[in-house]
């Protein structure tokens, strides 16, 4: 996927939004103030840190040694819950959509319950991937 395809996918998810809480780099992709991604856009250090479960986290690690790693810049107590995939090609497209879509609801399923609840709404009514 291009940047621009990977923003914009991100951005079709309910309340999806960008934004810049650390300078120009990372892009930061948040749900009700919640980060779900964090886009590095660079050519030489093209990449993407989604969050995930524990299990999720190190299945994706297992299947794509090298090319997914633990959150590179989350302490270690951390990192079993945010996944770095460096975006050389060698995650195919479906797969990385199939770890954004993991990532958004991780992150919506720690919202409070009425956010939680709007916005699983929306993703079904939507038919969004989640």
């Amino acid at each position: 996927m291009t940047l621009e395809e990977i923003i914009n996918y991100c951005l079709s998810k309910p309340e999806a939004y960008v934004d810049f809480p650390f300078g120009d780099i990372p892009m930061c992709i948040k749900v009700k103030k919640r980060l779900f991604a964090q886009i590095f856009p660079k050519k030489h250090d093209f990449k993407i840190t989604l969050n995930c479960d524990r299990i999720t986290g190190e299945y994706y690690r297992s299947k794509y040694p090298g090319t997914v790693i633990r959150g590179y810049h989350c302490p270690p107590q951390v990192q079993p819950y945010f996944n770095t995939i460096l975006l050389d090609g060698a995650v195919p497209d479906d797969e990385l959509k199939a770890m954004i879509d993991h990532s958004y609801i991780t992150v919506v399923r720690k919202l409070p319950k009425a956010d939680r609840k709007e916005l699983l709404e929306m993703l079904s009514s939507k038919d969004c991937p989640a």
